[in-house]
């Protein structure tokens, strides 16, 4: 299943071409792509990838999906190409994170969306799972002043999410 944020929110779009960075094993991407949209995936692990083309392949999803494996430090998107650019609970160093994540707001098509999804510093005290490590951690205020350049913030908020523990 797709992340519930992810599905939540794009389920409002119309289709388009999205790009998932950091996919790993593309239940987003398949899930995307079974909404009509047309996905490159992008995550380092070609392991994980390979597990996401098997996914795709039985959601006959296959052919709406391109795999692309690359390191995001480097991995560099066409500009203003993507509907939808989606970043899932990428969770590094802010110094790492940062440039990834122009790279990101630089590949949003104009009208576009970019939708990152994180665990909040609030998260260490009043959250549930989720990195235990506050350099990994990161503010909508942070990527919203980082981005306010590139992109128009329509929101930019801490959400709660339910979790069920058993």
């Amino acid at each position: 299943n797709p992340n519930r944020s992810l599905e939540q929110h794009a389920q409002q779009l119309p289709p388009g071409r999205a790009l998932d960075l950091a996919a790993g094993e593309c239940r987003n991407a398949v899930w995307l792509a079974s909404q009509g949209w047309s996905v490159e995936a992008v995550d380092f692990s070609r392991l994980a990838l390979e597990k996401g083309q098997r996914l795709a392949q039985s959601r006959q999803v296959a052919e709406r999906i391109h795999l692309v494996t690359a390191d995001l430090d480097s991995y560099i998107p066409a500009e203003q190409a993507f509907d939808l650019v989606t970043l899932v609970y990428l969770q590094l160093p802010w110094q790492e994170l940062a440039p990834i994540l122009m790279r990101a707001a630089q590949a949003v098509a104009p009208g576009g969306t970019l939708l990152l999804i994180a665990h909040h510093p609030h998260n260490l005290t009043h959250g549930h799972g989720g990195p235990r490590h506050t350099e990994v951690l990161y503010t909508e205020e942070q990527v919203a002043a980082l981005l306010a350049p590139e992109l128009r913030i329509e929101r930019a908020e801490r959400l709660q999410r339910p979790v069920h523990t058993a």
